[in-house]
């Protein structure tokens, strides 16, 4: 137990950041969870060639409740558009699906480069996207729609994330005012992490840790969970006395680093 102590704090640590990062900038803790559960596992000798599966797989467990938890908020202030997510609902799990499918098949290299690049690329949107872009003002329809909606379930999935950081863009570029982005993509995160955690429970994993239900962790979720509610509301505090647009800015150099950071493990 005092061996694992050092780990356990670091789990501690993670989800507590993780859930400031949801109440300051409305982004899901998962893009930070995934490279912390990383090197958290390799630092206490987990680093067998599963171990990005485990990283997104509990990720993703750790969406399910904080993504109810903030889609009841918003549906309270009646921000969620709901027939958006009615609609959108179908295809996001096809993508969640094909999301876990692809990650079983991958090797941790493989993940770690796909995760490198593609925070790179979300990160970058975030550092240059205006407000004022727009694709239509309508919402995406028929196989527009599917074709979205899919990307934003298979990325979420193997970014380990919930669908803000897909969702919220590809709505305010259809004419979606920013708040009703934001709620209704809480509801993305549920709808990603639902079947895609049902699905991984008999996804077995390799060289996993004490407590891994296929390729979930329990104690990690757990703990993570624990922490991120608790510390979710001093994020939202803070959120209100700071300027968000200089926190976006900063919090995109940060995904930055941390996407060179996974590529550099991966390809060095």
């Amino acid at each position: 137990m005092i061996a694992l102590l050092p780990h356990v704090l670091a789990v501690l640590a993670a989800g507590a950041f993780a859930g400031i990062l949801a109440g300051l900038l409305g982004v899901g803790g998962g893009i930070v969870l995934v490279p912390a559960y990383g090197a958290i596992l390799a630092a206490a000798g987990y680093g067998g060639g599963d171990m990005m599966q485990i990283c997104l797989a509990t990720s993703l467990s750790t969406i399910i409740v904080t993504s109810m938890r903030s889609v009841t908020a918003h549906h309270r202030r009646g921000a969620v558009d709901w027939q958006i997510l009615r609609d959108w609902a179908p295809w996001i799990v096809l993508g969640a699906f094909a999301g876990v499918w692809l990650v079983s098949r991958l090797t941790t290299h493989e993940l770690q480069v796909i995760f490198g690049v593609l925070v790179f690329a979300v990160a970058s949107y975030m550092l240059l996207s205006r407000s004022e872009w727009r694709l239509s003002d309508q919402a995406p329809q028929g196989a527009a729609r599917a074709v979205m909606a899919g990307a934003v379930g298979l990325v979420g999935v193997l970014l380990g994330i919930g669908g803000g950081s897909m969702g919220v863009p590809l709505l305010t570029l259809h004419g979606r005012p920013i708040h009703r982005a934001v709620a209704t993509a809480a509801g993305f995160g549920a709808v990603i992490a639902l079947p895609s955690v049902l699905a991984f429970l008999f996804v077995p994993a390799d060289g996993a840790p004490p407590g891994t239900v296929g390729s979930v962790n329990l104690p990690i979720f757990a703990i993570t969970i624990t922490m991120s509610l608790l510390t979710t509301p001093y994020g939202a505090t803070l959120a209100h006395n700071t300027d968000p647009r200089r926190l976006k800015r900063i919090f995109a150099v940060f995904l930055m680093v941390v996407a060179l950071n996974m590529l550099r493990k991966a390809l060095l």
